[in-house]
């Protein structure tokens, strides 16, 4: 069905009045060619990325199977191209290699699968977004492989990230809970989390892409200081989107990347936190594709991102395995990370999923309950009460109301605060190779408590919520003789938090 966009506005007004402005904005900028490219005449387009979300239950649910393409006729009249999404499969040129074992929701084929897993991920953006994600999809392959890209990288990893880091036998837990129990030591990557893995990945992706300035999103601040970290060391124009609340939150690391060179920019819209700073991000790319690389830093948004991240990240665990055989001999039982969008899971579990006598464990932030209110969840865990739904660019499991709008999502920890989780582990928790769990806020600050006083390690609030569960497991007899939990970063950036829930020292 085509029509000029009065007609539309007649045939399908909610459509048009959702995206009314962001038709004005292209209108502008399309010069005699129906391929949109990038550049607006304003900052930032009022297109909200957030219309990116779309459920089964999202209003219209007509509206809510359609991808709009947008093309230019004469005389500069802007049509409306309704597709089902169905005809607009992802673009993508890299194959996932999944477990050769593991089914596609979708169709029960085995093997590899192309840039969706099983019902999940794909690529649900504007048209305008499409030329930057296939450039991206194909600088990635191209360099992937790369001797002289893999060579600088793993001299950045080794040398400036200070890789590969320590698997520490946690002696004092161990025996508290009857079990050897292991920690990946990625707060001492630097910068203080695992976040440096990816961010130096891609912004060296975007060196040799020919990009020139680098943005990002960031919700505990620890992928906006990486982010900066990198941008600096080579030399990019870096900004950094990050939610107002997180910024008062966080005001350190937001000091530290603005001490790098890095503009931070509070974001002022809905819950102001990660899921708005990434609506910002987008905009901003959007506006600036030809010499921008946006560095998302999880395994979320449109595909080829999840690939991306996860791959960068994937480091964690390839160390883990060489790692652990040499301390036991051995696979270990279990392996536990926490879960927000999902890269430092990911990163330690995806070399091991073909092992399938280790049981991998994902710990979302379970807030204060695992309950909703009209407008807001308590919590943040997607995998354990999620739905399915679209968010940010892809098809995964987000929390929503009944009405396929976003819930916002809660949790002491800033890094774990996000309404969706990536695709891939949304997967794996579907046909059971990824456990889904999750602990509470005050189930969190009570394991960040106990590693400080039996480790002399102070954790992360995010990386609170896995060594919270070594407590429920072991009580519930799950887990296992050797347990390797991912230290993902150092709870330095959450001090005050703490005390201030403490109410002083």
């Amino acid at each position: 069905m085509t029509g000029q966009v009065e007609k539309s506005t007649q045939n399908h007004s909610k459509f048009v009045q959702y995206h009314f402005e962001f038709v004005q904005s292209l209108s502008k900028i399309i010069q005699n060619s129906c391929k949109v490219r990038s550049k607006f005449t304003k900052k930032h387009s009022k297109l909200n990325f957030a219309s990116m979300t779309r459920s089964k239950t999202t209003l219209p649910n007509a509206i809510s199977k359609l991808r709009y393409r947008i093309h230019q006729k004469d005389k500069g009249v802007i049509e409306l191209t309704e597709t089902k999404v169905s005809e607009f499969p992802a673009k993508d040129s890299y194959l996932n290699e999944l477990s050769g074992s593991q089914k596609n929701l979708k169709n029960g084929q085995t093997g590899k699968v192309k840039g969706k897993y099983g019902k999940y991920g794909g690529q649900y953006v504007p048209e305008v977004l499409m030329p930057a994600l296939e450039e991206l999809e194909e600088g990635y392959e191209r360099y992937k492989n790369d001797p002289e890209f893999l060579a600088e990288l793993d001299h950045y990893l080794r040398d400036f990230a200070g890789r590969e880091t320590p698997l520490y036998f946690a002696r004092n837990l161990s025996k508290k809970y009857g079990s050897k129990i292991y920690l990946k030591r990625e707060d001492l990557v630097h910068g203080g989390a695992h976040k440096l893995n990816n961010a130096i990945g891609q912004a060296l992706l975007a060196k040799y892409m020919g990009k020139t300035r680098l943005i990002a999103e960031t919700g505990a601040g620890q992928h906006g200081t990486a982010t900066a970290m990198a941008g600096a060391n080579l030399g990019f124009e870096t900004v950094v989107y990050m939610g107002a609340k997180d910024v008062k939150r966080q005001q350190m690391n937001a000091y530290r990347m603005e001490l790098m060179g890095t503009e931070v920019v509070p974001v002022e819209t809905g819950s102001k936190t990660l899921k708005d700073a990434i609506n910002e991000a987008f905009r901003d790319w959007v506006t600036n594709i030809e010499n921008t690389h946006y560095l998302i830093g999880s395994v979320v948004g449109p595909h080829p991102y999840p690939v991306i991240v996860r791959d960068f990240q994937s480091v964690i665990g390839r160390e883990v395995k060489k790692q652990i055989l040499q301390k036991e001999g051995r696979m270990p039982d279990s392996i536990i990370a926490c879960a927000g969008g999902g890269s430092n899971a990911m990163g330690i579990f995806y070399p091991f999923i073909e092992d399938k006598d280790v049981k991998l464990i994902a710990v979302e932030a379970g807030g204060k309950a695992l309950k909703c209110t009209e407008k807001a969840a308590l919590h943040s865990a997607s995998l354990c009460a999620g739905e399915e739904g679209i968010l940010h660019g892809a098809r995964t499991k987000i929390l929503q109301d009944k009405n396929g709008q976003i819930l916002e999502s809660e949790s002491v920890s800033a890094g774990l605060d996000y309404s969706g989780v990536g695709p891939e582990l949304a997967y794996l928790s579907d046909i059971g190779r990824v456990t889904a769990r999750y602990a509470t806020d005050d189930e969190a600050l009570e394991a960040f408590h106990e590693l400080s006083r039996h480790e002399g390690i102070i954790p992360a609030l995010e990386s609170s919520h896995a060594l919270a569960y070594l407590k429920k497991a072991s009580e519930a007899g799950e887990l296992g003789e050797v347990v390797v939990v991912n230290l993902s970063g150092r709870g330095d950036k959450d001090l005050e938090t703490v005390l201030s829930l403490r109410g002083g020292i």
